[in-house]
This record gives C-alpha cells, sequence and structure tokens, in this order.
C-alpha cells in the first residue's frame, strides 16, 4: 500500500493491504507529508478571528476553515473548487481538510527524539554502548564527548567537562582532536554507525561469551541492529531536524460564549517549540557567544520533549491553572487515549457486551455466551443474507430460524 497522502488524494476508497506499519519518519518523509512550515507562534487574529499566516492555524497551510471558501472571501462556491487564491493563497476546497493536512517545523538545531531515548531499553544507548545518565549529559549540553581523541590523552567517547574541552584546544590547538556536544554530537555517532559490520562483530562476540549477562545484552543489541536493517528506517532518524505539526483540527481553538477561547494544550506546547526555535534563529545570526546559544539549544530540547511526552524527563509544564499540558503521548496511550477509545472503541456490527459472571454448569474449557448477545451479534448478517426484518426485542428466547 502507497502512503496516505497518496490513498487520501485517490478519494480513500477500499485499497486491498496486506498489513500496516508504523517506522521511524526521516526529515525528507515529513516535508514530503506537509503542506507548509510554520513560522509563527500566533493561532487566530483576536479581532478578525481569522488564522494568522504562517501560524498554527494557517488556511495557506492547513486548509480553509469555511467550506469552498478562500480567507479573503475573493472564491466563494464548489465551483471554484481546487482554484488557489491569488490574494491569500488558500486553496478553494472542503474545510475537513483541516483534519488531515499537516504541517512542520524547521528547527535551527537538531533535537533528539524523547521516545527512542527514555522509552527503556533506550534505543539510542543501546546502539551506542552508552548509559541514559551519559547520553542526557551529552544532549542536555552538561558535558561534551569525545568524538576522535586525535593527539589528546582522551579516550573514544569519554565525557569530557567544558573547562576541560577549553583546557585541550588552548594546549593541543581546535583540529587535534574532536569533541562535540548536544544533538548533534548523538547524530554525528549514529550515522557513523555501520549496521551490517555491527551486526557479524556481535553475533561472533555472542557466540564466544560464556557470559549469560553479557550474552543477553549482546542478543538485546543485536536484535535492535537486525531490526533496522530489516527496515528502510536509520538510526539517525531519531535526532529530528524537522517536527511535523498536527492537523489544526485535531488541536482546536474553540470560542466560548463570553469571548473568550477555549485551546488544546498541544498549541500551547507547540506555541513553545516555535518561540524557542525563533529566539535560536535570531542568535544564531546575531552571532552570540558559544554559551548563550547552547543554553537555547539546551531549552529547544526541552520544549520537544514536553510536547512529545510533557513530564518524562525533566519539571511537568503546566498551564495557568496549574494543570500539566497533555502532550502527544498522553493524547495516544491509556484507556482515554485516541487508539483504545476513538479508533478501537468504536460500535461496529458483529459486536457486542456483557459482563463476565462465573457458570457453574460449563466445563473448565466452555466459555458461555447469552442468546440475547449472540442474536444481535449475527442480526445484521441475517437481516443481508435473508432480507428479513427481524426485531430481536419482540422475541425474548431470540430463538428464531437463523440465530440459533
Amino acid at each position: 500500500m502507497g502512503d496516505f497522502r497518496s490513498f487520501r488524494q485517490n478519494g480513500g476508497g477500499s485499497v486491498d493491504f496486506d498489513g500496516i506499519k508504523i517506522s521511524l519518519a526521516s526529515a525528507d518523509k515529513i516535508r514530503s507529508l506537509s503542506y507548509g512550515e510554520v513560522t509563527k507562534p500566533e493561532t487566530i487574529n483576536y479581532r478578525t478571528f481569522k488564522p494568522e499566516k504562517n501560524g498554527l492555524f494557517c488556511a495557506k497551510i492547513f486548509g480553509p476553515t469555511k467550506s469552498y471558501e478562500c480567507l479573503c472571501g475573493k472564491y466563494k462556491k464548489i465551483k471554484y473548487s481546487g482554484v488557489i487564491c491569488e490574494r491569500c493563497g488558500v486553496e478553494v476546497t472542503s474545510s475537513r481538510v483541516r483534519r488531515e493536512r499537516m504541517g512542520h517545523i524547521e528547527l535551527a538545531s537538531p533535537v533528539a527524539h524523547i521516545w527512542f531515548l527514555k522509552s527503556l531499553p533506550s534505543k539510542i544507548c543501546i546502539l551506542l554502548d552508552l548509559t541514559l545518565k551519559n547520553v542526557e549529559k551529552v544532549l542536555y549540553f552538561e558535558m561534551y564527548i569525545v568524538i576522535d581523541p586525535g593527539v589528546t590523552t582522551f579516550t573514544k567517547n569519554e565525557l569530557i567537562t567544558d573547562d576541560a574541552y577549553m583546557n585541550a584546544v588552548r594546549e593541543y590547538g581546535p583540529d587535534s582532536f574532536t569533541a562535540m556536544i548536544g544533538a548533534e554530537a548523538i547524530r554525528h555517532m549514529l550515522a557513523s554507525l555501520d549496521l551490517e559490520k555491527m551486526a557479524v562483530k556481535l553475533r561472533s562476540q555472542a557466540a564466544a561469551t560464556n557470559s549469560e549477562v553479557k550474552k543477553k545484552k549482546i542478543i538485546k543489541t543485536l536484535r535492535l541492529v537486525e531490526q533496522f536493517l530489516g527496515s528502510d528506517s536509520r538510526p539517525v532518524d531519531m535526532i529530528l531536524d524537522v517536527i511535523p505539526v498536527m492537523p489544526p483540527d485535531l488541536r482546536p481553538l474553540v470560542m466560548l460564549d463570553g469571548g473568550r477561547f477555549a485551546t488544546s494544550d498541544l498549541n500551547a506546547l507547540y506555541r513553545s517549540v516555535i518561540n524557542r526555535n525563533n529566539r535560536l534563529k535570531s542568535l544564531i545570526y546575531l552571532k552570540a557567544p558559544n554559551i548563550i546559544i547552547n543554553n537555547e539549544r539546551r531549552m529547544l530540547q526541552e520544549a520537544v520533549d514536553a510536547l512529545f511526552d510533557n513530564g518524562r524527563r525533566a519539571k511537568v509544564i503546566k498551564g495557568s491553572n496549574k494543570r500539566p499540558y497533555k502532550s502527544i503521548s498522553d493524547m495516544l496511550k491509556g484507556k482515554q487515549g485516541r487508539f483504545r477509545q476513538n479508533l478501537l472503541g468504536k460500535r461496529v456490527d458483529y459486536s457486542g457486551r456483557s459482563v463476565i459472571v462465573v457458570g457453574p454448569a460449563l466445563e473448565l474449557h466452555q466459555c458461555g455466551l447469552p442468546k440475547k448477545n449472540c442474536a444481535g451479534v449475527v442480526q445484521a448478517l441475517y437481516i443481508f443474507q435473508t432480507g428479513a426484518l427481524w426485531n430481536c426485542a419482540d422475541d425474548q428466547d431470540c430463538s428464531k430460524d437463523g440465530a440459533k
């Protein structure tokens, strides 16, 4: 099956497929799914109530707020469907596309995806053979990691402080060794991995070792390496240069009776990412001191962490009412999440629910099903096959022909 965007463009009809695969999205893949870059943290104009251009609700990126009407009102009605207004740049189409169209944010500095860092076992730590504590020290700009020791006394993958790094630069020169900090360092290390050679080496190590603890660790790493080799994903994709922005109708902004607005928590988290990203771009452009730029990069990493999984690592980000913001992870996980509540929890034909109770008359391997439940489950199938109308409520024992 092709990608989701081409599926939607073909009308979303029935398509034969063998399965659905969830995998890492590369930066190019995110850009190809996006309809435009979100550069401003604003949502709507509070005087005109129209979406701000290049903001989180931009009509040019995500589609019109009113079906078959551009933002400026030049083109109205379905006869102009598909036309892009030359004045406001909005495509004349159904407003339903605001549930499907995604945007993206181009990051001024790469950041690590917290799901692959903090979800145990940490995928990044396993591949780099580093502890989570050491990887966090590098990612959050506490210590440098030595990539190539060169002529210095350092060893590869050794963590050094700012002072040790500056002393080594003064003593040996800036080109005599390579040490990096932040997500750029982790990305460089992931990009330099040769997975095929790594798999061969791990297999030989697993065969040679007698220690059960070491063998277990090697097999865990080997399994992850083989998963990457068997997919189109690359380890470097766990470090993000681009962040996808969810469709606006999935993180709505609703006007209340008193003229106030209620908004999804995701908008506040996206706003924090955009503000810090724009500030970092300005500091880089102004050639600010390294310590200031690194501090802003750390803050950008923390903002992206909160967007994907608020409270997983640092302090929970809260709103004005002291309530923690719901991140993307919070919207997806658990019984009230998108999958179990909205997608798997739909009421469909040939399904039913009841309370589980004990049955003294049943054998250990048996399970009893109430006749009424059984009849309700097959009722739609019975009507479809026989063409006969059947109201189970009128028949208390539900024992008509075909329903037994």
